[in-house]
């Protein structure tokens, strides 16, 4: 089973009974909830896989290419504090502060030109959550790791 069949299952499973309606709306489309459903149950990497989905294999303006890049690129940053979290002492988990600083920067950037909001995500907020982690990081010399499952940030979609 290829990697695209195995998401495209997971990505059934998280759908509740009644299948979404395709309204034609990016926002509407499951793979994008499924991205943030994963995230706020902290499965930052299966969101990154899901979304990557969309990003490689369906047509997508090169606008929403940026824009998806930005969202994986979050997710990614988070992977690492997540990893760095469980295995602080592990000889690779434990340097994953500075990779997700990178990968912070390069989702703002990616961010950056869309403005307020785009496909239902209040993106100024999500641009300032982003902005937080990466600050603390930095502020602490890469040292101390800012997310926990107890506050790791949830991120919820407009209509």
């Amino acid at each position: 089973m290829s990697k695209g069949e195995r998401i495209s299952r997971f990505v059934a499973s998280l759908e509740s009974g009644d299948a979404q309606a395709r309204s034609g709306r990016l926002a509407d489309h499951p793979y994008y909830r499924a991205f943030f459903q994963c995230w706020n149950e902290q499965r930052y990497y299966e969101a990154h896989d899901v979304l990557e989905q969309v990003w490689l294999h369906d047509p997508i303006s090169a606008e929403d290419e940026q824009y998806f890049k930005g969202l994986i690129q979050a997710a990614g940053a988070f992977v690492h504090l997540q990893k760095q979290f469980e295995h602080p002492t592990h000889p690779k988990h434990g340097r994953r502060l500075g990779p997700a600083v990178r990968l912070f920067r390069l989702a703002e950037k990616n961010l950056a030109p869309f403005g307020e909001r785009r496909h239902a995500l209040e993106l100024t907020a999500f641009r300032e959550m982003l902005s937080r982690y990466e600050s603390a990081l930095v502020e602490s010399d890469y040292k101390t790791n800012p997310w926990t499952p107890d506050t790791a940030p949830r991120v919820t979609l407009s209509s």
